[in-house]
């Protein structure tokens, strides 16, 4: 049975694949107000999709089960947080991840989830060889000097959110995993793969934000885009 509902076409909002920041904000309010997700409960669907997406583009050699190291950078923001659940779910999928978290958050889900992983036996590096200049900016400045593929998270450090990935100082990833749907900048990815991790994203709010999302196979948190 199709959940698409019946518009007339005069009153129904023109489809857009990409979200606003604002429109963004407001898909996160929708959730956290009307739908009563858990800030938490939202980080936790997020970073387990995006430990998802790691394994379909980079899986676990099956013949040796040899294990996969992960360089997994958090800066103090939300998406820290989602980077800090992803790295425990890639420890609990059997790669083994690194955590490098320059600075650190005082907010208690970010504590919280710092725990966690030290509690698995998941190392904290205190800096990356080769940093120049403040904590943050050595990271970036590291990261772009790598030739090991980058996964970023919804929106690629240094980028711009409406406008992409035209600054200088902004990360070139191989994969970009969208959370609960595509931002504006997300157009400007030129990269192998795009996952999008909304499935937890109810089709009420699909339908009001006018998402054009695809269809997720069989149980999967993520899809290709």
């Amino acid at each position: 049975m199709s959940t698409t509902a019946c518009r007339d076409p005069a009153e129904a909002p023109e489809e857009q694949r990409f979200l606003s920041t604002e429109e963004a904000a407001a898909l996160e309010r929708e959730l956290l107000e009307d739908y009563r997700f858990g800030r938490q409960q939202l980080v936790e669907l997020c970073g387990h999709a995006s430990a998802v997406a790691v394994t379909k583009v980079f899986p676990l050699p099956a013949p040796s089960r040899k294990q996969r190291t992960v360089l997994v950078v958090c800066g103090p923001e939300q998406n820290g947080a989602v980077g800090l659940v992803c790295a425990r779910h890639l420890r609990v999928f059997e790669y083994e991840p690194t955590i490098f978290y320059p600075t650190r958050s005082l907010d208690p889900l970010h504590r919280d989830l710092t725990t966690q992983c030290e509690k698995m036996d998941i190392p904290f590096l205190s800096y990356l060889p080769a940093e120049v200049g403040g904590p943050c900016t050595r990271a970036l400045a590291t990261l772009k000097l790598l030739s090991i593929p980058l996964v970023s998270l919804d929106i690629p450090s240094g980028w711009d959110a409406e406008t992409g990935g035209d600054s200088e100082d902004g990360l070139r990833p191989d994969v970009l995993v969208s959370l609960a749907a595509p931002k504006r900048c997300a157009g400007r990815f030129s990269g192998r793969h795009h996952f999008v991790a909304g499935r937890f994203v109810p089709d009420d709010v699909r339908r009001k934000f006018a998402l054009r999302l695809p269809g997720y196979t069989g149980t999967d948190c993520v899809a290709a885009l």
